[in-house]
């Protein structure tokens, strides 16, 4: 039995929660939170074993309950969404950043029926996150920080791959990179099609590095992320130009942390890093042979940092990493490769 926990002012959403909790006998709310101080209580009284909260909380974000819930009592978090609204994919870009696990939609309901269908997704998406092991947030962040260079350069060019728990793990290493960071930075983030602008733009917003999503053609510049656009595979054309095409997936991903890896290794050689971060699977592991081969550097998150050791595990696991290193850790170790210290 799969114990829920709603934090929800919307009464239509409480309605559709608690129906769909009648299928099947899987799951049992437990507990309904309308404010945040009673969404921090409840978490810490019941213990569910997931949180279910709305975008919209009266005059507070959805965000701003993941945030405090995941600083005093970490849970795994979902956000879902009842409706459409053009304002919820920066609330979820910003839930997701404060914790929340993932982003999934609320069942349907035709003709005042729940969809069987719909229901099953929903409550399958909510048993594969309640698994999930979470990491505790702490309530002052690292802001940008000062680089020192070291004269000892030799990595050009960074990619990075992630998934479930992925944006708060590039959100923290962003946040510590300063401003005037040497080389360029290429993302693949795993998530729900029509939330990466809103990725982008909410990180722009959040840190000292430009970023946005990449579009073909896109000079590479120093102190610059770009990240891979909704159902593309993003590669480079040269040293100088991301290539931004419609190809197939690999392993099942589009886009892909392998795809970019190898393109990065066979334009930059030795001088790029590629960095496998939390998440579900094994995309980037069969890229990271090519990135080994043309003697560049490999680097995963450890197990107790990541949301999900899924995919740096099957990194590890491989033998092709040559650093494990801890998500605190991790913004030090990027930039030292760089040639550049933070202090």
């Amino acid at each position: 039995m799969l114990r829920l926990f709603l934090v929800a002012k919307s009464t239509d959403l409480q309605s559709l929660v608690r129906r769909t909790g009648g299928f099947g006998g899987e799951v049992e709310l437990i507990g309904v939170a309308e404010s945040q101080q009673e969404a921090i209580d409840g978490a810490k009284r019941f213990k569910p074993d997931i949180v279910i909260v709305e975008p919209k909380l009266g005059d507070r974000g959805g965000a701003d309950v993941v945030k405090e819930i995941m600083i005093e009592t970490p849970l795994p978090i979902v956000m879902v969404f009842p409706v459409s609204d053009p304002d919820l994919a920066r609330l979820a870009v910003e839930a997701l950043a404060s914790g929340a696990l993932a982003i999934i939609p609320a069942p349907l309901e035709i003709e005042g029926k729940i969809d069987g269908l719909s229901v099953r997704k929903f409550l399958s998406s909510l048993a594969a996150m309640s698994q999930v092991k979470v990491v505790r947030r702490w309530r002052t962040p690292s802001g940008p920080v000062a680089a020192r260079k070291t004269g000892s350069r030799s990595i050009r060019i960074i990619a990075v791959v992630a998934s479930t728990g992925g944006l708060a793990a590039i959100k923290t290493i962003l946040k510590r990179l300063p401003p005037d960071f040497p080389v360029p930075i290429l993302a693949v983030q795993h998530i729900a099609v029509g939330h990466i602008d809103a990725i982008a733009a909410s990180l722009d917003m959040g840190s000292a590095l430009k970023v946005k999503v990449a579009a073909d053609g896109d000079p590479l510049v120093p102190a610059t992320v770009y990240f891979a656009p909704d159902g593309h595979q993003m590669g480079l054309s040269s040293k100088k130009r991301i290539h931004v095409l419609d190809d197939l997936p690999v392993d099942g991903f589009l886009p892909s942390g392998s795809y970019l890896f190898s393109s990065m290794a066979d334009a930059f050689g030795s001088e790029c890093l590629a960095v496998v971060l939390t998440g579900m699977g094994r995309d980037g592991t069969e890229g990271l042979r090519t990135i080994r081969a043309a003697g560049g550097v490999a680097m995963a998150q450890d197990a107790a940092s990541s949301a999900v050791f899924g995919m740096p595990k099957a990194a590890i696991d491989s033998g092709l990493v040559d650093l494990v290193v801890s998500l605190d850790e991790m913004p030090g170790e990027i930039a030292r490769l760089a040639g550049v210290t933070v202090c």
